[in-house]
């Protein structure tokens, strides 16, 4: 009787229902079992799940589904990361409350991930929007800040004159903003910033503990923390150049060993000596004004074409009074780094190279390479920058550069002046204090009431939290807290005098900064969470495993790691400083573009033929050619998108599934392709088909393994397979455990084929069941609906598939019979040797002397020693 084909569009609701029914994914925090806990990054709430989230948390749900399977009471939680600019720019675009749009668009995304199937504890749902969420960050910001982790200071930033508003240096687009395209100021505020700084070494020797971290995130952290060693250098400035009341000129450098190639200095155009000097300079003034409306972001100062002013000032060199350089102030100095000024020494920093030809300054190299002649030894066009040996530096001349440094900081280290050393050693990092005050709305409101008489006072915990107020305007540009009419007046705590609160509210990137701590208990009324569950033993922190998109490898896994050691100091935490213990990054989905007469064209209009050996592309509704583009991420700006609630209502959420674990290695970019889809789709239904088939031939047969005949070898391969499978997803190698379940489906059917033929005996019908059962448990973390499909059409034993312990493999049917020792020739691997396990020494030994390239390295000579070390390797002496 023909096989009917599996119905995903039946089967999945349906299993979906059981498991909320049996409330499997539900976590207990007094589970005496070990905890284990797995998380993906949270969404922001766009209003549509992509295929990155697919591919994100069918990796994280694998793993949770193993875990569980193992023994591990497991957390596996979803919440939103809610606040954000982009509901306030809805809500002034639509004439809709963010509110409204915020929590319309969590439900609409809630309800497509749950047709995935993801075995997700909804329990613990989270928004960091709602007031249970932030009143507990409005607490937390009031303990950092009355330990010292809170300061309130002047700072510059990009100010939009048009919306009235702060922006983030990405959202400065060629100087103007990325929304009202009005030209962006600098200006100094006074905000509010978290004191990251503090924990400047600790953030960068814990990176050496995460081990389960991606090398290259370490090094992106650690890059970003960038500690450097160097010397606070004092010049002195030549009198009759400088303005009144200034005599010196203070840089922090790392290069201190190139100071005889020094041709200039910079500063910042907010350096106290710049606007000293631009107080009796007006060209100089219009200079600095300009240089104010520049973007302050790294990629726009690297990029920028490096402009100069020259104050006229002059410094005298440390070690030679007859030497003098001039003062410019330059676009490409910022005052947050360092102390605003440096020397530039054109010969070995592309940057100073390109400024000294651009303004005719001497350019003399002070490093060579090793081997060419110092005569003739020219920088022109590019910079030097690796190591050698000192050249035209006078008294360091022949030393190596790190000598020369440790000369330098000596020398100048006992010269007094004004007091104090000319040089001191100073250990620097390149992090600066976390910023995190917004001019917007939609935003946990900043708890602090400003008082004429009293200044910054906290509110009090008993008015947490400071909600924020729901009649609001978005008529006028800038924040609308500012112009609402009631919401920030209020009271003084302390004296009881008109105040008003700040209308500043946080950046968003606090809100995801501890949201893996509040779901371990989201429902504590009084604490963020609860330090019983987090002691570092049996507690939930960190992370076991966290996942997600490598885009986040700097900002928010850096702040996630300030936050958890700020919580650790005001109590909130115990035992723990970091919050991740493992982290997997994932690769984006990518796809095809199209592109026809009137622009981008998505998938799902598109027609894709062969046509003599070329793939065509056209239009299906009426024919007309477009072109095939290359492959990019998935984005709507290029429309190669692809919605996963058609792939869902097409196919199954199974089979989406199965193609984004199979496709590639989950570090890697996946290219989404129908054909590939399409091939999941079919390998869904040859399990069904297998499953089905096995079913009434099998019917009360009792699964067991096979010592003998050729049930011997489908038990051996069903048990080799479950233990590489189950290691594979240990270590997130999904795509290598997809290929083993092929691979044991493909030694499966044929079996159950002969079997339908009346070929085997019972042990080998037990041997095929349990191989069945197997195979069952082993998709079950990956395409969960149809493990249970066919859990049911076998009548497995134990209830859900969702319940089943991981089967646990026979150690004597997985070990070979044979191994490979490697074969050195005087100590160099030259080849293998596959031999027996078992074998004697003296058989290894013949062996490996009887292989071609052995003979060939003696030439018919005995060898001098044969060491082998039984199981691990052979090397021959010639």
């Amino acid at each position: 009787m023909a096989t009917e084909r599996y119905n995903a569009r039946t089967s999945e609701p349906k299993w979906q229902k059981a498991w909320d029914a049996e409330k499997l994914f539900e976590t207990k925090n007094d589970d005496p079992r070990p905890k284990y806990y797995v998380l993906e990054m949270f969404p922001y709430p766009s209003g549509r799940i992509h295929m990155g989230h697919v591919r994100n948390y069918t990796m994280g749900d694998v793993v949770a589904r193993f875990r569980r399977a193992n023994g591990c009471n497991v957390l596996h939680p979803m919440g939103w990361d809610a606040f954000g600019l982009p509901a306030e720019n809805a809500a002034r675009d639509n004439k809709v409350n963010p509110r409204d749009w915020t929590h319309a668009n969590i439900a609409t995304m809630k309800g497509q991930l749950k047709t995935m199937g993801l075995s997700l504890d909804w329990t613990r749902e989270i928004a960091t929007c709602d007031p249970s969420y932030y009143r507990h960050q409005q607490k937390m910001f009031l303990d950092f800040w009355q330990s010292g982790l809170v300061e309130r200071k002047a700072a510059k930033v990009n100010w939009d004159p048009v919306d009235m508003t702060v922006l983030a240096n990405e959202q400065v687009i060629d100087g103007r903003g990325w929304r009202s395209g009005a030209p962006v100021e600098q200006r100094d505020l006074t905000q509010w910033f978290f004191k990251i700084t503090s924990m400047s070494q600790s953030l960068l020797d814990g990176l050496d503990t995460l081990d389960r971290w991606p090398e290259k995130v370490r090094i992106m952290q650690q890059n970003w923390i960038g500690r450097s060693e160097g010397l606070l250098l004092r010049w002195a400035l030549a009198e009759d150049t400088a303005p009144a009341g200034e005599s010196e000129l203070e840089v922090y450098t790392t290069r201190p060993d190139t100071i005889f190639g020094a041709s200039f200095m910079a500063v910042a155009a907010d350096h106290p000596l710049a606007r000293k000097a631009a107080e009796t300079n007006p060209r100089l003034a219009a200079f600095i004004d300009e240089v104010r409306h520049m973007g302050t972001s790294v990629a726009t100062l690297e990029t920028a074409e490096k402009r100069g002013f020259d104050t006229g000032i002059r410094v005298i060199h440390p070690f030679d009074k007859n030497w003098t350089l001039p003062v410019y102030v330059a676009n490409f100095v910022l005052m947050d780094y360092g102390t605003g000024a440096i020397f530039g020494c054109p010969g070995h920093d592309q940057r100073d190279l390109d400024f000294a030809n651009k303004y005719g300054l001497p350019v003399t190299p002070v490093v060579k390479p090793e081997g060419v002649d110092a005569a003739n030894f020219q920088v022109t066009e590019e910079a030097y920058g690796d190591d050698g040996t000192m050249i035209n530096s006078r008294f360091l001349d022949g030393m190596t550069p790190d000598a020369a440094f440790n000369d330098v900081a000596t020398r100048l280290a006992g010269v007094i002046i004004g007091g104090r050393p000319q040089a001191e050693r100073k250990v620097q990092f390149r992090l600066r204090d976390w910023l995190i005050s917004r001019q917007r709305y939609w935003g946990c409101p900043i708890p602090v009431i400003h008082c004429d008489d009293c200044g910054a006072v906290p509110v009090p915990n008993d008015q947490l939290p400071v909600e924020l107020p729901v009649d609001v305007s978005f008529d006028k540009p800038g924040n609308p807290l500012d112009h609402h009419p009631t919401w920030k007046h209020t009271a003084c705590p302390k004296c009881g005098k008109p105040a008003r609160r700040d209308t500043d509210t946080m950046d968003t990137f606090v809100d995801s900064s501890w949201y893996f701590a509040r779901f371990t208990d989201p429902w504590n009324a009084t604490a963020p969470t609860t330090l019983a569950y987090v002691d570092g033993k049996n507690g939930w922190l960190p992370v076991s495993q966290y996942i997600g998109g490598v885009e986040h490898a700097i900002l928010h896994l850096l702040y996630s790691r300030f936050f958890t050691r700020a919580m650790k100091a005001t109590g909130h935490v115990n035992a723990v400083e970091e919050p991740f213990e493992g982290l997997f990054t994932q690769g984006m989905v990518v796809h095809e573009t199209y592109k026809g007469p009137s622009g981008w064209v998505t998938p799902a209009e598109v027609k894709i033929e062969e046509v003599d050996g070329k793939r065509k592309a056209s239009l299906l509704a009426d024919g007309t050619p477009i072109a095939i583009g290359p492959i990019e991420k998935m984005s709507k700006s290029k429309k190669n998108v692809v919605d996963p609630d058609d792939i869902i209502a097409s196919y199954g959420a199974d089979t989406a599934r199965w193609f984004m674990l199979s496709d590639s290695p989950p570090e890697r970019d996946v290219i989404w392709t129908e054909a590939g889809v399409e091939g999941a789709h079919r390998f869904v239904q040859r399990i069904w088909r297998l499953i089905s088939e096995a079913a009434s031939l099998l019917e009360g047969v009792e699964p067991a393994a096979a010592d003998a005949g050729a049930g011997a070898t489908i038990s051996q391969t069903a048990h080799k397979m479950l233990k590489g499978v189950g290691e594979d997803i240990e270590r997130l190698h999904f795509n290598k455990g997809v290929a083993r379940i092929y691979e044991l489906t493909n030694v499966l059917s044929p079996a159950v084929a002969e079997i339908g033929t009346g070929v085997g005996d019972a042990s080998h019908k037990a041997a095929v069941r349990q191989a069945l059962e197997f195979l069952v448990v082993m998709i079950g973390p990956m395409m969960p609906h149809l493990a249970e499909e066919c859990w049911a059409a076998l009548g497995g034993k134990g209830g859900l598939v969702a319940a089943q312990s991981w089967p646990i493999f026979d150690p004597t049917l997985v070990m070979d019979n044979e191994f490979t020792y490697p074969v050195q020739i005087n100590g160099k691997k030259r080849g293998d040797l596959t031999i027996a396990r078992d074998a004697d020494q003296a058989a290894v030994e013949k062996a490996a002397l009887g292989l071609d390239f052995v003979q060939k390295a003696l030439e018919d000579r005995a060898p001098r020693k044969v060491i082998i070390v039984p199981q691990r390797i052979v090397n021959v002496v010639a």
